[in-house]
């Protein structure tokens, strides 16, 4: 017996982040953040999501494409942690693993039919980047995945922590307005690594397509310019 077995994507997951810094560090920290997930052909069949709207809920496996290395690491330093103290690998969410694959819960906000697409599932509360490969789909079960007296150890610590964002009206203007709620929500949420604290430090995230600079002090995050790429 085999102990290695080829994996292929199913679907691809669009979403407005194509580079990772910004990116919500958990899903549902950014509700509105929607995300579009695209089957591949082989697997675009109506059959196969038959029964999928009943669910509210999905988890997605996806591969951290952008995290592929050589050799494997015992130990990663979480950013939550200030870049500086090391847990090991599996007590972590950490995309740097022996196997790059990762697990996110989003809702499901609808099925839509597209002629060139598919039926595609429309889901909010992301937190992939644009073109993510998606290796399976599973529906999120409440009576056996919910556990509300769960202990998140140090991931606790940070779990309440969300920042006052200004942003100036004539900014906010350029951006979409079906896309301003997510945006402030993934502002809100700290994208800066945490061992980052000058307030004179100016920040540029990447968002749809408009590049989106700040600077932060203390618990406030200014938006000082928005460009559109």
């Amino acid at each position: 017996m085999s102990d290695r077995w080829m994996v292929e994507p199913i679907a691809y997951i669009r979403t407005d982040f194509s580079d990772k810094f910004g990116i919500p560090r958990q899903s549902g920290r950014a509700p509105s953040l929607m995300g579009r997930i695209v089957f591949e052909p082989k697997f675009r069949t109506p059959d196969a999501i038959r029964g999928i709207e009943g669910f509210s809920h999905l988890w997605l496996i996806f591969d951290f494409s952008k995290a592929h290395r050589e050799g494997f690491s015992p130990v990663v330093r979480p950013p939550r942690l200030g870049g500086n103290r090391r847990v090991g690998v599996f007590a972590s969410r950490s995309p740097f693993r022996p196997n790059p694959i990762g697990l996110t819960c989003v809702k499901l906000e609808r099925v839509e039919f597209d002629e060139n697409e598919g039926h595609v599932l429309i889901v909010s509360g992301v937190d992939l980047l644009n073109m993510t490969p998606i290796i399976d789909i599973k529906p999120y079960i409440p009576f056996a995945d919910s556990h509300p007296d769960a202990v998140g150890s140090y991931a606790d610590e940070e779990s309440g922590h969300k920042l006052h964002v200004v942003f100036p009206d004539a900014l906010l203007s350029i951006i979409p307005e079906n896309k301003r709620a997510a945006l402030i929500e993934c502002l809100s949420d700290d994208p800066r690594p945490s061992y980052q604290h000058d307030p004179n430090r100016k920040y540029s995230m990447r968002y749809s397509s408009f590049d989106v600079h700040f600077h932060i002090n203390g618990s406030t995050l200014e938006v000082v310019g928005v460009d559109e790429l």
